[in-house]
């Protein structure tokens, strides 16, 4: 399994950001997403190994790397739950968990 403790910093979608976030840090980001927004339609969780899941008020998902351009991936119809799963693997550091969900290659296309 490749988990390391790791800093990770969160972006909230108003532009706050988080240092080393607690879940209910997350979970307040996740939910902000249920109020639309087109001009700020996501949020995003990175390490500093470059590692980043952004989650988008249509139910996207995007895994990427932008330090060793691994990716990009997504997911679609993601629930708050299994939002929140993606982020607290990133937090963990378990990418091996993390890259093992039904990604897809590309940035997918947000939803409506």
């Amino acid at each position: 399994m490749n988990s390391l403790p790791r800093t990770v910093h969160l972006t909230k979608r108003w532009g706050e950001d988080i240092s080393n976030p607690t879940q209910q840090d997350l979970a307040a980001a996740v939910d902000e997403l249920a109020r639309s927004d087109s001009e700020h339609p996501d949020c995003w969780l990175s390490a500093e190994d470059g590692w980043s899941v952004s989650l988008f008020e249509s139910g996207l998902a995007v895994l990427e790397n932008i330090e060793t351009d691994e990716g990009p991936w997504y997911l679609t119809s993601v629930s708050r739950d299994v939002a929140l799963e993606l982020w607290s693997l990133l937090r963990a550091g378990d990418l091996t968990a993390l890259r093992a969900k039904a990604w897809q290659s590309g940035y997918g296309a947000p939803q409506k």
